[in-house]
């Protein structure tokens, strides 16, 4: 055993040991750092206009700090980006984490020394978790990609700037950067293509054990490994182990993957966000993400078909169900109240507390009341294609709305691995599994209100070609499964396999 991974063993068993200290008090963490919360923003700009220093509990700060999403914020961050301090969080951010928005156009989330340790200490945490359950340190002496935007950072009133994994790649230790790939100078590059280029040949020769990233962007990495060396990814790299992935839903993409891999290796699931880092993959043998309940957070939950009400429902970890869709608020010490960051979680497990990732509130279907959800949609057509042996490379659902009565429909876009023989039967499975998944759909269904589902098969290679077309490939971007317009839809009709 290698210097790295025998320091690891006790620095998991420590980090373990918290971590299970921590699931038995989640409650008490929470409100515990509610309290800290808005004990230390009191004096802010924002703890001034919402009367933090008459706050006593969770039902009174419900009562003065509405949810907001990023354009209710945007006032507020941009008297940060004026230079201003003491607005949002004491002093002036560290960072500002710069993502794009589908509504709000670019955004500047804030950083705050508080926050960085939650955005770098959880991605420890999963990896030290892994290995402690698992027992495999070894891979922390290979080589690992840990791949980030840009780590060039832009000045914004004095606070550095850029993409969350481009500051996160700063913070990487010490003991880390001499395994890490790809370069710096490669890391750095902008242009996705060309980039991607660069890592293959970092990396082809260099018998990889970790190798991190969404999935959509290790799909394209591993092809083009394979396109190289004419090798699955297992033959070109016999120490890989790990795979570690997060930002996207992993099962669409898994049957793919590991094909591309040619061997089993273990996965490591993380939901980070530049706005925090919420959950982890904590065992390998149960279901779900071990929630984030002491880094600074404090979670409240709101029913997902109530996130649109003028007041609706917020509920705080003690007052959670099992089995239901929630949106995710969260108030930070990076300065973020009672914010909405878009995504739709569900708890598959109480003690601990662990969620599962089953969407975006934006993207859903409801052009005719049926509030199809990623999660339904991705069960629905997962299952047939496991059953009739079909891979699938990418997919994405719109509505098709026809005026005359009964002639509407949803329309599903898929870039098939191979075709079904009969695409008829697969979408009549498909349709019948959503059926079972979502009532509302199964009743316009039977009321005739809506036609059965309708495939679109694209040729090889649409999706990556539209989001190229759209200068919008690799990194962090990722297709939206299911969009209640046509937008994308019209988007991708050049790209039907005719």
């Amino acid at each position: 055993m290698a210097i790295k991974s025998l320091l690891a063993k006790p620095l998991a068993a420590f980090i373990c040991k918290k971590i299970e200290r921590d699931k038995q008090q989640a409650i008490a963490d929470q409100e515990r750092i509610f309290h800290e919360l808005i004990a230390k923003a009191s004096h802010t700009q924002f703890g001034r206009n919402h009367l933090f220093h008459e706050l006593k509990n969770s039902v009174d700060f419900q009562t003065q700090v509405p949810i907001r999403d990023y354009e209710q914020f945007k006032n507020y961050i941009q008297e940060i980006k004026e230079g201003k301090q003491d607005i949002l969080w004491p002093g002036k951010p560290c960072y500002l984490a710069k993502t794009s928005g589908t509504t709000s156009g670019v955004k500047y989330i804030p950083i705050s020394k508080d926050s960085i340790s939650n955005h770098i200490n959880t991605a420890r945490n999963a990896l030290l978790s892994y290995m402690k359950e698992s027992g495999n340190y070894q891979f922390a002496d290979g080589n690992m990609i840990f791949l980030s935007g840009s780590p060039e950072l832009e000045q914004v009133a004095g606070i550095p700037t850029g993409r969350l994994s481009g500051i996160v790649n700063h913070h990487v230790p010490a003991y880390l950067r001499s395994n890490q790939l790809p370069t710096y100078t490669t890391n750095c590059i902008e242009d996705w293509e060309e980039k991607l280029e660069h890592i293959v040949q970092e990396t082809i020769n260099k018998n990889m054990s970790l190798i991190s990233g969404i999935p959509p962007w290790m799909q394209m990495y591993f092809d083009r490994l394979t396109e190289r060396s004419g090798k699955r990814i297992r033959e070109l790299f016999p120490n890989f182990s790990v795979l570690a992935h997060g930002g996207v839903n992993f099962e669409p993409y898994k049957k793919r993957l590991f094909d591309a891999i040619g061997a089993p290796v273990d996965c490591i699931e993380t939901f980070p966000a530049s706005e925090g880092f919420f959950a982890f993959q904590d065992s390998q043998h149960h279901e779900g993400l071990l929630l984030n309940t002491n880094s600074g957070i404090f979670f409240e939950f709101v029913p997902s078909e109530e996130i649109f009400h003028e007041s609706p429902t917020r509920l705080t970890l003690k007052e959670v169900s099992l089995h239901k869709n929630y949106a995710l608020i969260i108030s930070s010490n990076a300065g973020l109240w009672a914010y909405n960051i878009g995504d739709t979680i569900k708890f598959v497990s109480l003690n601990p507390y662990r969620i599962i990732v089953t969407g975006r509130i934006k993207h859903f279907i409801s052009a005719f009341g049926e509030h199809v959800i990623a999660e339904e949609v991705e069960h629905a057509l997962l299952s047939v294609a496991h059953n009739q042996g079909i891979g699938i490379t990418e997919f994405t659902v719109a509505p098709m709305i026809a005026q005359e009565e009964g002639k509407s429909y949803h329309e599903w876009f898929i870039e098939f691995e191979q075709e079904p023989s009969s695409l008829q039967t697969f979408a009549h499975e498909v349709d019948d599994a959503l059926r079972q998944k979502n009532i509302y759909y199964d009743d316009l269904i039977r009321g005739q209100i809506l036609q059965p589902l309708k495939i679109q098969p694209l040729k090889k290679n649409a999706f990556i070609d539209y989001m190229k077309g759209i200068g919008k490939l690799g990194g962090q971007n990722k297709v939206p499964r299911l969009s209640n317009d046509r937008t994308l839809a019209e988007n991708l009709t050049p790209f039907i396999d005719q």
